[in-house]
């Protein structure tokens, strides 16, 4: 831990008790060599995910009285969060820790403002959900081109500054490439690890992706299209 974080790692948790101390010892074994923070932001938890969080002195934690949603608890952590970077990652240890210095150096050797998405190239899912993953992906990448095949993946990698430029709204984080491309970034794609679940059941799962209308599609393409980016000149 240091008292300038490099990386601020933001994890949402809902009822995921088991699996917070394993993610903890493996985030700070990934990042040893660099000055980080863990923030975990619990959604209302109804598990014992508060007494597990109080319990580890290296994690920041924050709690939502009632459960808001994922993109309410990654907004309420980015917002505390004192890095310059943000590394997101899903709370219930299917991202791979050890990926995180990885697209920290893709993005550093980047330059400029830039968003590193994960791609879980072999995911470790139900077929159900790689269905739903893939057809989704699909239909999103056809009307919003935000240069990313996988844009559920938890684990991303980007400026503070470019996320607190975004509009925020429900389900925020599943359009994030395509926000991040809005504001002027560059965004990358980069192979990542992903592992099957091994402790607790999804509580941001398929129906939660099923609630993402076609609505939502359509209003972030609406952003795309009326959002300008001025090029400043010098006097």
């Amino acid at each position: 831990m240091s008292a300038a974080p490099l990386v601020s790692v933001v994890i949402p948790v809902r009822n995921e008790a088991p699996n917070i101390a394993p993610l903890v010892a493996e985030i700070e074994t990934a990042l040893a060599e660099i000055p980080h923070e863990i923030i975990y932001v619990d959604d209302g938890s109804t598990d014992g995910t508060p007494g597990v969080l109080a319990g580890l002195p290296a994690v920041r934690r924050l709690r939502h009285r009632m459960s808001c949603g994922q993109s309410a608890a990654i907004i309420t952590g980015v917002r505390a969060a004192q890095g310059h970077w943000i590394a997101t990652l899903d709370g219930d240890g299917q991202n791979d820790p050890a990926d995180i210095p990885r697209l920290l150096t893709r993005a550093e050797a980047a330059g400029g403002v830039v968003m590193v998405a994960g791609h879980r190239v072999n995911r470790q899912d139900s077929w159900v959900k790689r269905r739903s993953s893939r057809l989704a992906n699909g239909i999103r990448s056809a009307l919003l081109r935000d240069a990313t095949p996988d844009t559920g993946c938890g684990l991303k990698l980007f400026p503070r500054a470019l996320f607190l430029e975004m509009p925020h709204f429900d389900h925020m984080h599943r359009f994030l490439p395509a926000l991040a491309l809005r504001a002027g970034a560059t965004v990358l794609s980069e192979p990542v690890n992903h592992r099957p679940r091994l402790r607790g059941a999804s509580n941001y799962g398929t129906l939660d992706r099923l609630a993402v209308s076609i609505f939502d599609l359509f209003g972030v393409a609406w952003l795309q299209r009326r959002g300008k980016r001025p090029e400043i000149e010098e006097p």
